[in-house]
C-alpha cells in the first residue's frame, strides 16, 4: 500500500516536506481487529506536534493520521461487529482500557503516533475502536468529526454550560467551527463570541452564527461563562482568562502548546486573570465513547464541516498550509 510516513523529527519552518511517500505491505487484521480501506483522513494540528517533536512518536517511521474514514474490507479472527463494506471511522485512541477514563490511561495507544494511522490506503484497528458513520456525511465531511468534532464535543461537555450562558471560542479552525454549530444546537439561547486574529476567520464565524467576533485581545459584549481555546499558542489563554465572568471556566483543547510565545504567560495578573474563582480545565485526548455519542448528534444537527481536500501525495502541502495558517474549516486527505 501507499503511505506517507514520519521518518524524522523536524520543524516545518526548516523542512517543507517532512513526510515521505513509501510502499508498505498491506496490514493484516489480528484477533478482534478489522482492516479498513481508507477513503479520507483529516489533517490535524496534532500531526504537526508529532512531526516537530512536541508529542513525538515512540518509534519511526510511522504513518500519521487519526481522523480516518473508510470501509471494513477484512475481519480478523473473532471480529464480528461490522460486516465487510461497512463505513466506519477511527479517532485518536487506537485502543485503551475501555474504562470511562481511558483517555487518561498512560498505556493508551494513539492512532497515527503509536500505531500506523490514516495517511495510507489501509489501517487496522480493534473493532471496538471503530465507529459507524452516519450516511448524512460524505467521507470528507465525516473525517474531521473523528477528532476536531469529537474533541470539541468533549470540550463543550467539560465547559459546564447551561442554556443561556455565554460561550467564547478562541481560535477558529477545524475544531471551533464545528463546536460553534454544535453549541447553536445544544444551547440555542447562549450567545457565542469568537476570538480570532484573522479577519477572514472572524467573518466565517459570523457566517456560521456567532453573535460577535473580535480579535484575540478584544472584549466581547459580555463576559463568558466558558471559553474553549483551540489554539497552539499562549497569548489566547491569557486573553481568555480576562474575558471570563466570576466562576467562569477556560477549557484548553490542545494536545500540546508551542513555545514561541511562552513569555505571554508573564503577563498573567492574579486579579485580572485568576481571581474570582475562575477555573482552567484541560482536555486530554478523546475517548471512543465521545465519538460514539457525538456522531449521531452531529447527524441530527446536521453539522456541516467546511473542508478542503488534497490527494494523499499532497499531504506535505496540507500540513505546511496548516502550519502557516489561517485555515477555513478543516483539511482532509482523500485516497
Amino acid at each position: 500500500m501507499k503511505a506517507m510516513v514520519i521518518d524524522r523529527i523536524v520543524s516545518l519552518l526548516e523542512d517543507e516536506a517532512p513526510l515521505t511517500l513509501v510502499e508498505l505491505p498491506d496490514p493484516e487484521p489480528q484477533e478482534g481487529e478489522v482492516r479498513i480501506r481508507v477513503s479520507a483522513c483529516g489533517v490535524c494540528h496534532t500531526e504537526l506536534d508529532e512531526i516537530e517533536g512536541r508529542t513525538a512518536p515512540p518509534r519511526l517511521p510511522v504513518v500519521p493520521g487519526h481522523e480516518v474514514i473508510g470501509r471494513v474490507d477484512r475481519r480478523g479472527p473473532g471480529a464480528s461487529r461490522f460486516a465487510e463494506g461497512t463505513r466506519v471511522g477511527v479517532g485518536w485512541i487506537h485502543h485503551s482500557s475501555g474504562a470511562p477514563d481511558e483517555n487518561l490511561d498512560p498505556g493508551f495507544v494513539a492512532t497515527g503516533r503509536d500505531h500506523n494511522g490514516g495517511y495510507a490506503e489501509y489501517l487496522t484497528v480493534p473493532e471496538d475502536y471503530a465507529c459507524p458513520v452516519p450516511e448524512v456525511f460524505s467521507d470528507a465531511e465525516a473525517a474531521p468529526l473523528l477528532c476536531a468534532g469529537s474533541v470539541g464535543y468533549r470540550s463543550l461537555k467539560l465547559a459546564g454550560l447551561a442554556n443561556g450562558d455565554a460561550l467564547g471560542l478562541t481560535g477558529f479552525g477545524g475544531s471551533a467551527h464545528i463546536v460553534l454549530q454544535l453549541a447553536r444546537h445544544l444551547y440555542p439561547d447562549s450567545p457565542v463570541a469568537v476570538f480570532a486574529r484573522d479577519p477572514q476567520a472572524r467573518a466565517f464565524a459570523l457566517e456560521l452564527g456567532a453573535d460577535w467576533a473580535g480579535d484575540t485581545l478584544a472584549r466581547p459584549p459580555q463576559p463568558c461563562q466558558a471559553i474553549i481555546d483551540t489554539t497552539p499558542a499562549w497569548k489566547p489563554v491569557v486573553a481568555a482568562l480576562a474575558n471570563l465572568r466570576p466562576g467562569g471556566r477556560l477549557v484548553i483543547n490542545a494536545i500540546r502548546k508551542e513555545d514561541a510565545d511562552l513569555n505571554e504567560l508573564l503577563g498573567l495578573r492574579y486579579h485580572d486573570h485568576l481571581w474570582m474563582e475562575k477555573e482552567i480545565k484541560s482536555v486530554a485526548n478523546v475517548t471512543h465513547s465521545d465519538i460514539a455519542e457525538f456522531l449521531p448528534i452531529a447527524a441530527r444537527v446536521p453539522i456541516r464541516p467546511a473542508v478542503e481536500t488534497y490527494p494523499l501525495l499532497e499531504a506535505n502541502r496540507a500540513l505546511l498550509e496548516l502550519k502557516r495558517g489561517p485555515v477555513r474549516g478543516a483539511k482532509v486527505l482523500v485516497m
